[in-house]
């Protein structure tokens, strides 16, 4: 899920002239068909979204809710494999050789349910649970635009391909590896034309600048003990404790420009209150808008490991320790150039649905294609949602249907139907 740095102060958006027929494609049958089927058939997004959601799929464990997935696409007529990086990649691709449009949501978790009946619907109409915002939302407009499509006429003229992809590994440690396997050189990026990525719900925002981030894992170590007769023995967790509390404190005031954060977010170590540790680790989440101000921080951070192992080392009358900086995921920056296809064609349809939407800055799957020049952006899918990440995730299929027409009418778009629009039977 996107942790966002609004840009609407710092960031001109252009008109969005340059693309006209959005209100003629909005008319064609194969668009009216698929607005209708979205209104008419809520229930059953709303249903698959519950399903999907009941499946774990936690980050490196993806593969039952992948082999849904892939079930649920071949269903809707289109062709499914899962790739080796453990994608699902469905294809409707275009007559000839033509380009494709990729359309992606993540399909992992940073919390899974243990139990089906973790998620469910509250009183007020709201799905509870892990992931039923982020991503069960964007994994069910998938699963929304996949059925629509099948049972719509069909669009002729076309120059792209379509391609519903359900991708691993972007929460987490999970470093973005799939969309980084989906970005190889060779492969399916070399016929990708744009990538729109759904992440979680909501309509109000356009992630068009890839926030890079960078993340460590701190250790130390030494050779435990007894915390009464080996007292004096170098202790881990203390050390650990040492570097975290001079790196808050080295950053306590906030990084505004430009716009920067660290977090500590995970702390191990020791296996009972009476005894010395014999290591103790740390992970560390680095962010900002400009690459050199993280580096800055990742240096800072190996200044303060070192003080803090000179520091218990010094204290420690027994065995020393030592310590260890690894760094465990990397995600790189860039930006969509705001005169691309893809970024006026979202505009387009926008300013023609009557959405108001802030440009922001985040990480996300878009991250990868955006770092190597191919256009990319990320969105939600419709709908609310929150607490994103903890066991108090919440969605609200209300307002869902506006999220699938904005992603309907931008595919069309790129999918470069003749004039802007259709022709249809």
């Amino acid at each position: 899920m996107p942790t966002a740095f609004h840009l609407a102060n710092k960031v001109r958006l252009p008109p969005p002239n340059g693309l006209p027929g959005v209100a003629e494609l909005a008319e064609s049958s194969w668009v009216r068909n698929c607005f209708e089927w979205f209104g008419r058939e809520r229930q059953w997004i709303n249903e698959r979204h519950l399903e999907l959601c009941r499946i774990p799929a936690a980050t490196f464990l993806e593969q039952k809710r992948a082999e849904w997935m892939a079930g649920q696409f071949r269903q809707s007529g289109y062709d499914v494999h899962i790739d080796r990086a453990g994608n699902v990649v469905a294809l409707q691709p275009a007559e000839g050789d033509g380009p494709l449009v990729a359309l992606t949501a993540h399909l992992d978790t940073v919390l899974a349910p243990r139990r089906a009946e973790e998620v469910s619907i509250g009183s007020d109409g709201r799905f509870n649970g892990p992931g039923v915002s982020d991503n069960g939302a964007g994994l069910a407009a998938l699963l929304g635009v996949a059925r629509a499509t099948q049972l719509a006429p069909p669009l002729e003229g076309r120059q792209a391909g379509l391609a519903l992809v359900a991708n691993v590994g972007e929460e987490g440690e999970g470093n973005l590896s799939g969309m980084r396997y989906l970005c190889r050189p060779v492969g399916f990026a070399a016929k990708v034309k744009a990538f729109l990525v759904l992440d979680g719900p909501a309509t109000d925002h356009i992630t068009c600048q890839a926030l890079a981030s960078r993340r460590f894992e701190v250790s130390f170590a030494g050779p435990g003990g007894h915390s009464w007769s080996d007292y004096g023995v170098g202790n881990p967790v203390h050390a650990l404790s040492r570097a975290i509390t001079l790196f808050v404190e080295a950053n306590a005031g906030a990084r505004t420009e430009p716009r920067s954060s660290f977090n500590f977010g995970m702390i191990e170590g020791g296996v009972s209150v009476n005894s010395i540790p014999a290591q103790a680790r740390a992970k560390l989440d680095l962010r900002s808008e400009a690459p050199e101000a993280m580096d800055e921080m990742a240096v800072q951070l190996t200044e303060v490991v070192e003080q803090a192992l000179e520091a218990e080392n010094q204290r420690a009358s027994g065995a020393r320790l030592t310590a260890k900086i690894r760094e465990i995921g990397s995600r790189p920056g860039g930006r969509l150039a705001q005169d691309s296809e893809l970024f006026r064609s979202l505009r387009a349809v926008d300013a023609h649905l009557g959405i108001r939407a802030q440009l922001d800055c985040a990480s996300t799957d878009a991250n990868i294609p955006l770092s190597l020049g191919l256009p990319a952006v990320s969105i939600g899918a419709g709908g609310q949602g929150g607490g994103a990440h903890t066991p108090a995730e919440w969605y609200n299929p209300e307002g869902r249907e506006l999220g699938l027409k904005r992603i309907l009418l931008t595919v069309a778009l790129l999918l470069g139907c003749p004039d802007g629009a259709p022709a249809s039977r």
